[in-house]
């Protein structure tokens, strides 16, 4: 499959074993890690997951497993920074059709990078951005 970049629920979801997670991102997550491929996570998912498990709306195990993948290399999770490229990307997110801060920094990533992004979002379904679900 290749790389990707996955967003924050995705890259929970696949790490947590959730069966939220669709069959075809399931398969494309499987399929970065076993050809040896990044799984990218934005940088500003970590933040959003600190901040939901501060508001009691994700659990503190969530985020321990996500750091713990970050932090392992053969994991296959690597993090994606939000950088200068991606802020610049940024403008080619439309505002209207994806509002949410986040979710437009995670769709510029994956639009810098060149790679698909993992994610059920409809909204950034929407955009010109190669989604999986």
């Amino acid at each position: 499959m290749g790389a990707v970049v996955a967003d924050t629920h995705a890259a929970l979801w696949y790490l947590l074993n959730s069966q939220r997670l669709s069959a075809n991102a399931a398969a494309a997550l499987d399929g970065a890690t076993q050809a040896g491929d990044p799984i990218y996570v934005a940088s500003v998912s970590l933040v959003e997951v600190v901040y939901l498990v501060e508001k009691g709306r994700l659990p503190e195990f969530a985020l321990e497993r996500l750091n713990a993948a970050l932090s392992d290399p053969a994991s296959g999770f690597v993090t994606a920074s939000l950088d200068l490229a991606v802020a610049q990307t940024l403008r080619h997110i439309p505002r209207d059709i994806v509002p949410d801060m986040p979710d437009r920094i995670i769709a510029a990533t994956a639009l810098h990078l060149h790679l698909p992004l993992v994610t059920r979002d409809p909204d950034i379904q929407k955009t010109l951005i190669r989604t999986i679900w």
